[in-house]
């Protein structure tokens, strides 16, 4: 088992920055590759980036190249993401979640999930 707690939301202006965490507990030699996920008010949760603990590979979608970083401190068992530029449309419930596999955009392939941590961008 591994347990996920994110934390650093909060509610932001367009342009600013916040940097989220997620500290993991429990088995955490069993993890490869961390993601971040988000969903708004009414939408899917959706894929963000993700990184592998050992390589430091990451992945972006499109929309948050550039703007949002993923980074992972093995020694705490933490991921981060860093998000500058923030607008609007980022606005969602942030999630993280650890990989097993498979595509790293299917839900299905996380077993294990945070609680969450609102971020709001207000314009």
């Amino acid at each position: 088992q591994v347990q996920l707690v994110e934390s650093g939301g909060g509610l932001v202006q367009t342009g600013t920055s916040l940097r989220l965490s997620c500290a993991a507990s429990g088995r955490t030699s069993s993890i490869y590759t961390t993601a971040w996920f988000r969903q708004a008010p009414g939408k899917e949760r959706e894929f963000v980036t993700a990184i592998n603990w050992s390589t430091g590979s990451t992945w972006y979608i499109d929309s948050v190249k550039g703007r949002f970083t993923i980074s992972r401190d093995n020694a705490k068992n933490t991921v981060y993401l860093q998000m500058n530029s923030l607008k609007p449309e980022d606005t969602a419930v942030y999630y993280c979640a650890v990989h097993r596999g498979g595509s790293y955009r299917v839900t299905a392939n996380y077993p294990y999930w945070g609680q969450g941590t609102q971020v709001t961008v207000s314009s």
